[in-house]
């Protein structure tokens, strides 16, 4: 192990954030910088249990009491070897991950559990700064050509496994840059882009081929793609958003969070100046109390809203465990993001019932009433109907699949009873020689998922393309499910 007496004599320490007046003031991330030297220290804290279960909280398998020891012994340069050998992206699951590894640690049980997840994009980062992270090229090539649809974690992982296996990939993406809900989905507050694009080179590097602007299924029909690659890995992720089919859903000023996070993020990476649709100056209500929701609170703050209200029709978590969420589970737990920090309200236990317009039929409210939960139905409380001011309300509900309309459609691949996309034990669809990993076929879920299962689909890509070897034993199959 680490420090014998690490979680005796260190508590538990993460990086400050920077205050929130200057960071509202632009689009970088929230952390200060963390010496190693505490990162070390942190590291120490790891117990290298008889059972790591933070292993099984880790869809990945990350060798975490590994890395923590060579951290500790200061061996950053082995560390970075032991987390690349079963995560591509370590800077993705760093900053984005909700880490259900630390709430499988061990000593989270009757302590605050190690710093995982700050362990983790510290070696990433140091090993970047120093210098040992560079492409990996194949030494030989299969002659066999993969096409990857989708440039998210999952078509990432998935392409740049098959690229090293000594195939010729071509990864597809309908929008203008590469990377998925990373690129324009996700804050820079949350991950900047530098981040992404060096990964990029590194795959580009190796041989990668990245085609951007092209919508698969309409520019390229599935006969084209199907009869010009001996695989075809989707990786399109669960693009079809819920939405809020009240009265009033027509009205000017509702939007679809994302309708509204990409043009942010276009203008904080210079792309554009102003946003089409911005919180400047309005009361914004986010409806939907998750990530996605969190990202649109902290975008508003950074875009000048006057308020900023975030609605969740589920009751206000609890503070710490309770027994219905034991643990190494991931507890749903009251969480405190960094854009909850900045600033706003949340209200839980609540419903909208109709969005109101003014006299130029622009958005100026919503109506919402009180909810209990009667037997599984959220039953409006009498009496607690009120209409709430908002120029602005962005839905963040989730996700409810893949988009149907188009590739998968023309494919014809089977859908399995929750609408997404149907596959076996290695990742195959009905559709001969079509693979499927990440959110189109397990639906929406978390990066680290996105990332494992593009990696097992590639190992299953490679043993389709190249029988006589495996790339690598998948680490997870499609019908295993996270602990939490």
């Amino acid at each position: 192990m680490a420090d014998p007496r690490g979680f005796l004599t260190t508590p538990r320490e993460t990086p400050k954030t920077r205050p929130v007046f200057v960071r509202i003031q632009d689009w970088r991330e929230v952390y200060e910088d963390f010496h190693s030297s505490k990162v070390e220290k942190q590291a120490g804290r790891c117990m290298d249990c008889g059972i790591p279960f933070c292993h099984q909280g880790c869809p990945l398998g990350n060798l975490i009491p590994e890395w923590n020891d060579l951290v500790w012994r200061d061996d950053w340069r082995d560390a970075i070897e032991r987390l690349h050998a079963t995560n591509n992206f370590p800077e993705f699951t760093g900053t984005l991950c909700p880490a259900p590894c630390e709430t499988a640690c061990v000593l989270g049980i009757n302590d605050d559990p190690v710093t995982i997840k700050r362990v983790e994009i510290s070696i990433v980062d140091r090993a970047w700064e120093e210098g040992w992270v560079t492409p990996q090229p194949p030494a030989t090539k299969t002659g066999k050509k993969v096409a990857v649809v989708g440039s998210g974690p999952s078509g990432l992982a998935a392409a740049q496994q098959l690229t090293r296996a000594g195939h010729d990939v071509v990864v597809f993406e309908r929008a203008d840059a590469i990377g998925g809900l990373l690129r324009y989905g996700i804050p820079a507050f949350k991950m900047e882009k530098w981040r992404l694009d060096r990964r990029l080179d590194q795959m580009r590097a190796e041989g990668t081929e990245f085609r951007t602007g092209v919508n698969v299924g309409v520019d390229v029909t599935a006969e084209e793609l199907r009869s010009s690659y001996d695989a075809v890995v989707l990786a399109g992720g669960a693009t079809a958003w819920r939405d809020l089919p009240i009265p009033g859903r027509e009205i000017p000023g509702v939007y679809q969070a994302m309708e509204f996070l990409p043009w942010a993020n276009r203008v904080a990476a210079g792309e554009l100046a102003e946003p089409p649709i911005s919180a400047e100056g309005k009361h914004v209500v986010v409806i939907g109390g998750g990530d996605t929701g969190a990202d649109c609170v902290g975008t508003s703050h950074r875009q000048g809203a006057l308020s900023v209200t975030q609605l969740e029709i589920m009751p206000r978590p609890p503070e710490s465990r309770s027994e219905a969420h034991p643990w190494p589970t991931y507890p749903m737990i009251f969480r405190v993001s960094s854009a909850h920090e900045e600033g706003g309200e949340r209200l839980y236990s609540v419903n909208t019932q109709e969005f109101l317009a003014d006299e130029s039929g622009n958005l100026r409210a919503l109506r919402l009433v009180e909810v209990r939960n009667e037997g599984g139905k959220f039953v409006p409380v009498e009496g607690t109907e009120k209409e709430l001011p908002a120029q602005l309300v962005l839905l963040a509900m989730g996700f409810v699949g893949p988009q149907k309309e188009g590739l998968l459609e023309s494919l014809g691949v089977e859908l399995d009873q929750r609408g997404n996309v149907a596959r076996d034990e290695a990742f195959r669809t009905s559709v001969d020689n079509v693979f499927v990993a990440g959110d189109m076929g397990r639906g929406q879920s978390l990066i680290v998922w996105a990332i494992a299962e593009g990696r097992s689909a590639a190992a299953a890509v490679d043993r389709y393309l190249v029988p006589e070897r495996e790339l690598l034993p998948a680490p997870i199959r499609p019908t295993d499910r996270p602990i939490s």
